[in-house]
């Protein structure tokens, strides 16, 4: 009899463990799956992005050097030219006047000096046989001596009439590419009048700026002691062009603006690139990409968080449900992943997908 009762017992107990065993899997079968990426510290670069001017390494205003007429242009707008290589032609008469006037000049002064030469030489045995006085030689002489400085002066005046007169060709003064031509044959110019600009392209400056704020961090991380250290000792920099696109070449930040613009708050930044293809061009807008080297990151996906007001969160794994947590992030310049700066320590667990479905303490299943 207890026996049966016994074995009854154990029956029983079976037949409630079964039961709790069978809605133990229907409470595991009704929870959602989620996946869960663990964190795990790693290196990364960071990049940080600023808009930027490219200029070309000198953007030279060509002017004329004297008024008069345009009479020729010899390039067009974008044209490669190189230093010397002539642009325009200005027709100015006065110019060639003056030329004229020069050289007439020179002429009489060249004769003159030789009447007074002659003089000398026929005045000087006279003078030395006493047969005139010595007073007289002394006046031919000085005649002389003026003459010769009347020639000088004419010879100055005539080689400043040449060169007057060679501005009538403009050239470029540097290796570049032309900008846009603002005048046409039979223009009347001066010397405040632009023709043109010439961009020197060989390299280019790509201008940017960083604030107060920035600039301080910025130098704080830079290897080295002076300014001018930490500038040596930047890692070059990428250029992203209007269209995206990666220009092919790295840059070098050569320098830093020693004081703060008080309009804007900002401190002005200059990276040079190489431009032996002509692809960059003056006036051109881009991005300067500094990047800087983490080594242990903690590197999560955009999608494993959510925003909540000026916060961003994510879903910590806590046994087998979910807590939200705070985390502190910087945006990688792949637009798709974060790098944590603080909220969360090797090891941790977190849902890495599907979070828009999840609420504080909600218990999980993770999918494999």
């Amino acid at each position: 009899m207890r026996i049966n009762q016994f074995l009854c017992g154990i029956s029983i107990l079976l037949f409630l463990a079964a039961c709790s065993k069978k809605n133990e899997n229907k409470i595991d079968a009704s929870r959602q799956e989620y996946p869960v990426l663990k964190i795990i510290k790693q290196e990364a670069v960071l990049e940080s992005v600023y808009p930027a001017t490219i200029k070309g390494q000198e953007d030279v205003e060509i002017r004329p050097r004297l008024e008069g007429f345009i009479n020729a242009i010899y390039v067009d707008e974008g044209a490669t030219v190189r230093k010397g290589q002539v642009l325009f032609k200005i027709d100015s008469p006065e110019s060639e006047e003056k030329l004229s006037t020069a050289e007439a000049a020179l002429n009489s002064a060249q004769a003159e000096l030789n009447t007074a030469e002659l003089n000398v030489e026929r005045i000087r045995p006279l003078a030395e046989k006493n047969i005139i006085s010595s007073t007289q030689l002394l006046t031919y002489e000085n005649a002389y001596k003026t003459a010769l400085a009347r020639l000088k002066q004419s010879e100055a005046t005539l080689k400043s009439a040449q060169a007057t007169v060679s501005w009538i060709n403009v050239t470029s003064p540097v290796d570049g590419v032309v900008g846009t031509v603002s005048f046409r044959i039979g223009s009347l110019v001066n010397k405040d009048d632009i023709l043109t600009t010439v961009a020197s392209t060989g390299n280019v400056f790509a201008y940017f700026s960083l604030s107060e704020n920035e600039l301080k961090d910025f130098l704080n991380k830079a290897q080295g002691k002076t300014q001018a250290e930490k500038i040596k000792n930047l890692p070059h920099v990428n250029l992203r062009l209007s269209d995206e696109s990666l220009y092919s070449e790295k840059g070098k930040i050569q320098t830093i603006s020693g004081i703060i613009d008080i309009s804007t708050g900002s401190a002005n930044f200059r990276a040079e690139f190489p431009n032996h293809q002509g692809k960059l061009r003056s006036g051109a807008s881009g991005k300067v990409i500094i990047p800087e080297q983490i080594r242990e990151a903690v590197i999560i996906p955009q999608k494993a968080t959510f925003a909540q007001q000026d916060k961003i969160l994510v879903y910590k794994l806590q046994g087998d449900s979910v807590k939200q947590t705070i985390v502190f992030v910087t945006e990688l310049s792949d637009g798709k992943n974060y790098i944590v700066t603080d909220g969360l320590s090797d090891g941790d667990l977190i849902i890495s997908d599907g979070i828009a479905t999840l609420n504080d303490g909600k218990k999980i299943s993770i999918k494999n």
